[in-house]
């Protein structure tokens, strides 16, 4: 059975790898989870020794099959209690992740089991990630970046990939959520900065970084 801290570093790996088919180097492994790259290493034999990971010294690290299974096991318990946080203890979206890092490794098939059956087995979490099912799979989604997006289109917020506490909060303030529609209004050439209609009321200029971190799909 994993300790806390492997099941955290095999969930990095797995967000970081998640963009980039090539193996993870243990640099951008410790820049990831804020730890020495020493001690990332020393991790990493641990977890190669139990044949999670595929380790090879200079090039990287990639999970194993049963080191991708394990991972996604973590990320699915820990998008559930997101979203139960938020639909049932009034928890808003920004404050469930550091609460669900630590519920996340709770190691009960059962209790997981019955925490999504009483949720009513959802697809995405408060943020519009998608959930993995019970035996690690995972839908395919559509959603496009809102930065893809030209004048005069108009789309629904589908999920945020910044789910930090300060990015949400921004979104709060704007009066952006997911399902909020948006219409493209303008885009500037120079900074790639979009103006918006948000619901069909308010105008926003919002930059190319936070366009970058939303999901949207066209309507």
């Amino acid at each position: 059975m994993e300790t806390h801290a492997e099941e955290n570093y095999l969930k990095a790996i797995y967000s970081i790898a998640e963009n980039s088919p090539d193996a993870v180097l243990t640099k951008v492994v410790a820049d990831h989870i804020k730890s020495k790259p020493s001690s990332v290493t020393d991790m990493i034999q641990r977890l190669s020794a139990k044949n999670l990971v595929d380790y090879k010294k200079y090039k990287g690290v990639s999970l194993t099959k049963t080191g991708k299974q394990k991972a996604l096991q973590v990320i699915r318990k820990h998008r559930l209690w997101e979203l139960f946080l938020v639909e049932h203890l009034n928890f808003s979206w920004d404050e469930v992740h550091d609460i669900a890092e630590q519920l996340e490794h709770v190691k009960s098939p059962l209790l997981v089991d019955r925490l999504d059956a009483f949720l009513n087995f959802p697809i995405r979490d408060p943020h519009g990630d998608i959930i993995p099912d019970e035996n690690g799979n995972l839908r395919v989604d559509h959603a496009h970046n809102l930065s893809e997006m030209k004048k005069d289109q108009s789309c629904l917020v589908s999920a945020v990939k910044d789910s930090s506490s300060d990015f949400l909060k921004f979104l709060d303030d704007a009066g952006i959520g997911l399902e909020t529609e948006l219409k493209i209004l303008g885009i500037t050439a120079y900074d790639r900065s979009v103006l918006v209609l948000i619901n069909g009321k308010k105008k926003l200029t919002l930059s190319e970084k936070v366009c970058a971190n939303l999901y949207v799909n066209f309507i």
